[in-house]
C-alpha cells in the first residue's frame, strides 16, 4: 500500500509549528518591530534547547508507552502532578483566547467579515475537526497545514534585506541591556520552550504508537529501540529547526519593514500583518495573514488537547484523539470546556494581550519545575530502563532549566 508524502513525519513537526502560534507570532513581530535585528541571536541560542527537551518528551512517551503526566504522577508526589496541571489549564486557556483572537483579526484583514464572526467560525471549526475527526486522518491535515510558515521567508523576497548585517546580528547581540530588552528575552524563550508543548509531544508519541498494532512501548519491546531513537532524534531536531528558522524569518520580516519605518510597537500578530501592507506590499501582507491563520489551526488544537492529555492522565480517564467522543467524553470535554472559555475571554473585556502576558507568565513559571522533572524523568532508569537519555541531552536539560529560571525570575522580579 503506497503512503502519502508526510507518513513518515512523526509529531515533532506539528509540535514545532504550534510553537509558532499566533501569540508566538505577536512576540517575535514585537521583538523585530522594537529591536530591529538586535534580537535575532535569541534563534540560535534557543534552539538546541527546544530541541533537547522536546526530543527528551518524545523519549519519555515512546519509551514508557504513557504522556507525560501520568509519568509524572507515577514518580512524583500528587501535589506536583496537581500543582503542574492546574496551572497548565490556566495557561493553556488564556493562550487560546490571544490565539483565537488574533486569528479574528486576520481573517477580518483577508475576507472583510466581522472578527467575531471568525472567531466563532474558527472555534467550531477546530472543535468539530478534533472530535468529528479521527486523528489518523487529521493528523495528516495539520502536517499540510505546516507548509503555511513558509509565508514568513516569503515575505523576505518581497523587500531589501541587508544580508551581511544581518548574519553578523544572529550571532552577535547588539542592544542596550536594559529593562525593555530583558522583558523582551524572557518573551522570546517563554513563547520557544512552552509547558504545553512538553505534555503534547509525548502524547503525540503515544498516539502514534496505538496507531500501529504492532507496535509497543520500547520498554516492552526494546528490540525496536534503536531505530525509533533515531526516528524521534531526526523528527524532533528538524521539527524544532523548521519552527526556530521560521521563527527568525518573523522577527526578521518586522525588523526590516517595521522597524525601519519606524513601527516599534506592535501588540499582535494581525496589527503586524497590517502594518506591512503600505510598506511591502499587499502580496507580504496577506502572506503574514494567511500564516497566522494556518499555524493558529495547528496551535489551537495543540494547546487545547495539551491541556485534556495532563488532566485525564491525572485523573486517569480514557484519552486520546483517536478515541471516539463517546468512548472518550471526559477528554473531549476539557478541550471544548478550555476552547470554549478562551472564546468567553476573547469576548469580555479583557485585552487579548493581556491574556497573552498572563499565559506568559504562568508559562515561564510552570516550564521551569517542569524541565526539573523532565531532565529527571528521562535519566531516570526506573522509568526508562536501557532507554535513559544520553548525557548530552540532560546535560541541555539542564542548561535549559537555569535559564529558564533565570528568565521566570527577570518576568516576576522588576529591574
Amino acid at each position: 500500500m503506497k503512503q502519502h508524502p508526510l507518513a513518515h513525519i512523526g509529531p515533532g513537526l506539528i509540535t514545532g509549528v504550534a510553537d509558532d502560534d499566533p501569540s508566538g507570532i505577536a512576540t517575535y513581530s514585537q521583538a523585530g518591530a522594537q529591536f530591529g535585528l538586535h534580537m535575532l541571536w535569541t534563534m540560535p541560542l534557543s534552539y538546541p534547547m527546544m530541541a533537547a527537551v522536546q526530543s527528551m518528551c518524545a523519549r519519555i512517551g515512546r519509551v514508557t508507552g504513557k504522556g507525560l503526566a501520568a509519568n509524572i504522577k507515577q514518580a512524583f508526589p500528587p501535589y506536583v502532578l496537581k500543582g503542574v496541571v492546574l496551572l497548565l489549564l490556566i495557561a493553556n486557556t488564556l493562550n487560546i483566547a490571544a490565539d483565537i483572537a488574533a486569528m479574528g483579526e486576520a481573517a477580518e484583514l483577508v475576507t472583510g467579515i466581522d472578527r467575531h464572526a471568525m472567531t466563532v467560525l474558527f472555534v467550531v471549526l477546530t472543535l468539530a475537526l478534533q472530535i468529528a475527526v479521527p486523528y489518523s486522518r487529521y493528523v495528516y491535515y495539520l502536517k499540510w497545514l505546516t507548509l503555511s510558515l513558509l509565508a514568513y521567508a516569503a515575505v523576505l523576497f518581497t523587500v531589501h534585506v541587508p544580508w551581511k548585517h544581518v548574519a553578523w546580528r544572529t550571532i552577535w547581540p547588539g542592544f542596550v541591556p536594559n529593562r525593555s530588552a530583558a522583558a523582551m528575552i524572557v518573551g522570546v524563550f517563554g513563547t520557544t520552550i512552552s509547558p504545553y508543548l512538553f505534555f503534547w509531544q509525548a502524547s503525540e508519541e503515544v498516539e502514534d504508537m496505538r496507531l500501529k498494532a504492532r507496535e509497543k512501548p520500547l520498554q516492552q519491546d526494546p528490540a525496536e529501540g534503536p531505530a525509533e531513537l533515531v526516528r524521534i532524534k531526526w523528527d524532533t531536531w528538524n521539527g524544532m529547526f523548521y519552527s526556530n528558522i521560521a521563527a527568525y524569518f518573523i522577527m526578521l520580516a518586522t525588523a526590516v519593514t517595521l522597524h525601519a519605518a519606524g513601527i516599534t510597537d506592535i501588540t499582535t500578530a494581525a496589527q503586524a500583518a497590517s502594518a506591512l501592507r503600505p510598506l511591502a506590499g499587499d502580496l507580504a501582507y496577506l502572506l503574514f495573514a494567511l500564516g497566522i491563520l494556518g499555524v493558529g489551526l495547528i496551535g489551537v488544537p495543540v494547546l487545547a488537547g495539551s491541556a485534556s492529555y495532563a488532566l485525564c492522565e491525572a485523573m486517569d480517564w480514557q484519552w486520546g484523539l483517536e478515541r471516539q467522543a463517546k468512548d472518550a467524553r471526559g477528554f473531549y470535554g476539557v478541550i471544548a470546556v478550555s476552547v470554549l472559555a478562551a472564546l468567553v475571554i476573547q469576548y469580555s473585556p479583557i485585552p487579548p494581550m493581556k491574556a497573552l502576558f498572563w499565559s506568559a507568565v504562568i508559562n515561564g513559571v510552570v516550564a521551569v519545575p517542569l524541565l526539573v522533572l523532565i531532565t529527571l524523568l528521562a535519566a531516570r532508569k526506573s522509568v526508562m530502563g536501557r532507554f535513559t537519555a544520553p548525557k548530552i541531552l540532560l546535560g541541555l536539560g539542564w542548561i535549559t532549566t537555569l535559564t529558564m529560571g533565570m528568565a521566570a525570575l527577570w518576568m516576576l522580579i522588576p529591574l
